[in-house]
C-alpha cells in the first residue's frame, strides 16, 4: 500500500496533484507487484551463515552483483551529475540497484541474529561483518539518492516508480541467490511475467501522462476535444481539394503555383 498512501498523502500534504491517468498507473503497478510476489517461488531455507556464505560465493551471484554494482556506479559517477536533475529515473535507479544489496545483507543478518540467540559464535564469523558493513552502506546510499530525488521531483511519481523498481530487482535477486527459478512452473513464469509487463504498463501511465489534466470531471470534455482536433494536411491533399472543387469552372485551365 505505499503506492497509494504516498499519493494520497503528497495530494493531501504536500498540494501535489496526481491525475486519472497516474491513479491508474498506481494500482497498475500494485496489482502486477502482487501478482509477481503471489507466483514468486519460496525461499530456499538457509539456516546457517555457512550455508549463507556458498550460497554468496556461487559464480552466477557474483556475476550478477558484479553487473549491479558496475550500473550502480555508472549512474553514480557518470549519469547523475548529467542527468540526475531532471530524470526521474536515475536516482530511483540508483536506489532500486542498491537495495538488492540491502535485502540480501538484510537476509544473512536476519540468520546471524538466530544463530546469536542459539548460542553460535557469529560474532567470530567475518561474513557478519561484511553484512553490516554491507547493509549500512546501502542503505545510506539509498536514503540519499531517494531525499535528492524528492527534493526535486513529485512525491506522488518518486514513491510509486521507486516501488516498481524496488520490488522487481529484489524478487530478481531473490530468484538468482537462491535458485528458486529451477522449481517455477509453467504457471508461475507466465504469472511472473505478466505481473511484471503489467508493472511497465502502470509505469508507463504514471510517468507518460503525468502533465495531462485529466480526471473523471473533465474526462468527456478531453475526449470531445480529441475528437474536435483539426485535421492538418499536406501539399497533395490541399493541392486535391482544389482541383476537386467547384470554385474553378471546368472549362477553364487549372493552374497551380508553389513557391519555395
Amino acid at each position: 500500500f505505499s503506492v497509494p498512501r504516498s499519493a494520497i498523502l503528497s495530494s493531501y500534504l504536500l498540494g501535489e496533484r496526481l491525475n486519472l491517468l497516474g491513479k491508474l498507473g498506481c494500482m497498475l503497478s500494485v496489482v502486477g507487484s502482487t501478482v509477481m510476489v503471489i507466483h514468486a517461488p519460496e525461499d530456499e531455507e538457509v539456516t546457517t551463515l555457512d550455508e549463507m556464505t556458498l550460497k554468496l560465493r556461487e559464480p552466477g551471484f557474483l556475476a550478477y552483483a558484479a553487473i549491479l554494482l558496475a550500473v550502480c556506479l555508472l549512474l553514480i559517477f557518470y549519469l547523475a551529475p548529467r542527468y540526475g536533475q531532471s530524470n526521474i529515473l536515475v536516482y530511483l535507479t540508483i536506489c532500486s540497484v542498491i537495495g538488492a544489496f540491502s535485502v540480501s545483507s538484510v537476509k544473512g543478518l536476519g540468520i546471524a541474529i538466530k544463530g546469536f540467540f542459539a548460542g553460535q559464535p557469529v560474532l567470530q564469523h567475518p561474513l557478519t561483518w561484511i553484512l553490516v558493513f554491507t547493509l549500512v552502506a546501502s542503505i545510506t546510499t539509498q536514503i540519499n539518492y531517494l531525499n535528492k530525488s524528492l527534493d526535486i521531483f513529485n512525491t506522488s511519481l518518486v514513491f510509486p516508480i521507486y516501488y516498481v523498481l524496488f520490488t522487481t530487482i529484489v524478487i530478481t535477486t531473490s530468484i538468482i541467490l537462491f535458485k528458486e527459478w529451477v522449481a517455477m512452473t509453467v504457471v508461475d513464469i507466465i504469472g511472473t511475467v505478466c505481473g511484471f509487463f503489467t508493472i511497465i504498463l502502470g509505469v508507463f501511465l504514471l510517468h507518460a501522462f503525468k502533465d495531462m489534466d485529466v480526471s473523471l470531471g473533465n474526462l468527456p470534455q478531453v475526449l470531445q476535444s480529441e475528437e474536435q482536433a483539426p485535421v492538418t494536411q499536406d501539399d497533395k491533399n490541399i493541392l486535391i481539394d482544389v482541383d476537386n472543387s467547384s470554385i474553378v469552372p471546368e472549362d477553364k485551365p487549372k493552374v497551380f503555383m508553389i513557391y519555395s
